[in-house]
């Protein structure tokens, strides 16, 4: 299990190509620090919810030890993107001006392939036990967010994940999910140590480390349309899912493990 530390912060100095294999438009970008990055903006259809999810998934995801890109906040001069010739991107630009959520860009690095490279059980368990746990409906067949790098495999894009957001009612509800999305998940076939991996990540998830995850999440990324609540009242919310959520997670692990068996 690896620490949690505060991100830091880049200035974007050059976009360099969208990437247009997202919905929410990302783009290959270069910062301050001379590297590349693949970058979020909070301009994007879904707002800062889905930088919000990338920043809770990514994290979770690499305090139990996966391999994610390092996550990095990049912030974007209100003049950036004045001289870009595509509309749609000029507007999500200047949609996006201050902090945004950048991954670093893995030079190299190929999509997952299912049929190409095999997945050893347990590392396919535990990235499923993730999933289920942060409700991320997006490591399917059809778009797996994983990258392999150096031989090893690397997860993306975690901006679908906790989609209760999009509404924020009934959260205690989704918190106890079965979750029963889990069936369309690439690896589901793989994980044959869902309960093993249960046991265990349950007790490396303590309070404490969920609270500071959250409390990574930028006050500026919390100031929503149509909500009265406070930035602060908004993480609790957050912090209050997780927990609830992890306190039942032999009900997400179950519903993954009988999926499974379906499928074989």
């Amino acid at each position: 299990m690896r620490n949690t530390t505060p991100l830091r912060t880049v200035n974007v100095t050059r976009y360099i190509t969208p990437l247009r294999e997202g919905g929410s438009l990302p783009a290959l970008a270069e910062a301050d620090d001379d590297f590349k990055y693949v970058l979020k903006f909070r301009g994007n259809g879904h707002g800062a919810k889905a930088l919000i999810a990338e920043l809770i998934g990514g994290e979770i995801a690499r305090m139990l030890g996966l391999q994610v890109p390092e996550l990095v906040f990049a912030n974007l001069d209100e003049a950036f993107g004045r001289t870009e010739a595509d509309e749609e991107i000029q507007d999500l630009l200047k949609g996006s001006k201050g902090l945004n959520l950048a991954l670093h860009f893995l030079s190299g690095a190929i999509n997952f392939d299912p049929v190409v490279t095999k997945v050893a059980p347990r590392l396919a368990s535990e990235i499923v036990w993730l999933d289920a746990f942060i409700t991320n409906v997006d490591r399917t067949f059809k778009n797996t967010n994983m990258l392999m790098w150096h031989k090893e495999l690397w997860l993306i894009d975690h901006g679908a994940c906790l989609y209760f957001h999009h509404s924020f009612t009934n959260w205690e509800t989704h918190a106890k999910s079965p979750f029963e999305l889990i069936k369309d998940h690439v690896l589901l076939p793989k994980a044959d140590m869902l309960m093993e991996v249960n046991d265990e990540f349950k007790q490396l998830i303590t309070v404490e480390k969920i609270k500071t995850i959250v409390s990574l999440i930028p006050d500026e990324w919390l100031h929503w349309e149509g909500t009265d609540e406070t930035p602060e009242q908004l993480r609790e919310i957050y912090f209050r899912f997780l927990i609830t959520r992890l306190s039942h997670s032999e009900t997400f692990t179950k519903e993954a493990k009988n999926a499974r068996e379906v499928l074989i």
